[in-house]
């Protein structure tokens, strides 16, 4: 790699669970000087990082850059998809600061479906068969009209939670009218996308790019559905598992080979300098795999298992990646599954419940191999934690199998309480469902 400073001060960019992840395997970097972050209020971050303590926003990024270069970031990680697609990293990288994370336009992928789908399309990617309409009648009309009720997807960045999968034409048709209608994503549902209904098991195969090279991560499985046997509305996600034993070593070689490189080498096309992470949302067909979606961030859960199993260096990878010297990286796994469980507000995801205390966090986390991180949690006056969003915690524990894993995440789960917590008991237990 090209010489870099043996200390690097990092700015992290976003609070939930990912982040308070993301900050855990910085703050074990010894490559790390300083560590700040935009969401001190976070109880998890707070302990690991420094508050920023200028405005974060698209329109004081002045502010933001004046920060950068008095404390002398060197790397800046950003974590969600909303900073991506507000353009941060193409406003924060200098030629002495790095960003982690797409420029603006790389990150049309996840923040214009439509413009992600025509990529596809062009470049032979295996995808659904969909359309994309501005017109609500249009797009009542031809859901309508269809003889299997479709997917009905607000194109632009709704939090994870602009995908209907309908039992029904009605259905869908009511979910037409909530995205472009009632605007229930505001500005996210001004175009839908009207899909084919896969069928198959759904997969997260997130992958590090540095533009030219590829390093594809250990194949997680997320859990989007709000309750137990995949029913309920879908949400951010409630849970994951990594590894999936979903895919094989033929399958993720037809991943790699069929869907990723195209996807890098359409980007290159397109003059765009993709650089970050590259995250497929894939069903497996009896086709063959095919991509649901596209994300250019850590997914929310599957970052938290991902990286409680990461040995190596984050900053090291991270680093690769902005330098495009990511093959020379050496990259360590603990071979041990890690299962992840998410505990959440009464009222998610419609109307999640705030301001609620939290016990047992403590508790939980004494148990040997098990992390607590924090999502939706803030302290109140009394420096009590409550909870302040939708998804509050993202429970995580390892064991030598998933069942052993799996057994030690519910145990913590179960020492945590507050008002209304709700969480799915079946996390890394369905059965995979019918080619």
């Amino acid at each position: 790699m090209p010489t870099q400073p043996s200390r690097i001060n990092v700015l992290l960019v976003g609070g939930g669970g990912r982040e308070h992840a993301l900050a855990a395997a910085i703050a074990r970097s010894p490559r790390l000087g300083t560590l700040y972050t935009t969401h001190p209020q976070n109880p998890g971050i707070a302990p690991l990082a420094t508050a920023v303590d200028v405005p974060v926003s698209a329109k004081a990024m002045y502010r933001l850059e004046q920060f950068c270069d008095h404390q002398q970031i060197g790397l800046v990680v950003i974590g969600p998809e909303d900073p991506l697609a507000e353009g941060f990293a193409d406003k924060l990288t200098t030629p002495d600061r790095h960003v982690f994370g797409p420029v603006q336009a790389g990150a049309m992928l996840e923040a214009d479906k439509a413009w992600c789908k025509s990529l596809l399309r062009e470049a032979m990617v295996p995808t659904a068969d969909g359309r994309e309409f501005t017109d609500p009648d249009a797009a009542l009309a031809y859901t309508a009209s269809r003889s299997e009720p479709p997917v009905v997807k607000a194109a632009g960045l709704a939090a994870g939670k602009g995908v209907f999968v309908p039992a029904s034409t009605a259905e869908a048709c009511d979910a037409v009218r909530k995205i472009m209608v009632q605007r229930i994503f505001g500005d996210a549902g001004r175009k839908v996308i009207i899909e084919e209904r896969l069928t198959g098991r759904e997969v997260s195969v997130l992958a590090i790019t540095d533009g030219r090279n590829i390093l594809i991560l250990p194949p997680c499985q997320d859990h989007k559905r709000l309750r137990d046997g995949d029913i309920g509305p879908n949400t951010g996600g409630m849970g994951a598992f990594c590894p999936s034993d979903a895919i094989d070593a033929a399958t993720m070689s037809r991943i790699e080979r069929d869907i990723l490189v195209p996807t890098v080498d359409a980007l290159k096309r397109e003059g765009i300098d993709y650089r970050g992470v590259l995250y497929a949302g894939l069903m497996l067909t009896p086709g063959g795999p095919k991509v649901l979606e596209y994300n250019v961030r850590f997914g929310d859960p599957e970052c938290q298992p991902l990286m409680t199993r990461l040995r190596s260096d984050i900053l090291e990878l991270m680093l690769g990646a902005c330098t495009r010297t990511l093959d020379q990286v050496e990259v360590e796994w603990d071979p041990r599954p890690a299962v992840c469980v998410v505990i959440a507000s009464e009222g998610y995801p419609e109307n999640p419940r705030k301001g609620v205390p939290i016990r047992g966090i403590e508790q939980a986390e004494a148990l040997h191999d098990v992390t607590v991180f924090h999502a939706g949690t803030t302290r109140d006056s009394q420096g009590q934690i409550v909870t302040a969003g939708g998804r509050v915690l993202s429970v995580v524990a390892q064991g030598e199998t998933m069942a052993d894993a799996r057994t030690l995440a519910y145990r913590a789960c179960d020492m945590i309480h507050f008002e209304g917590a709700q969480c799915r008991r079946d996390i890394a237990a369905i059965p995979a469902p019918p080619a």
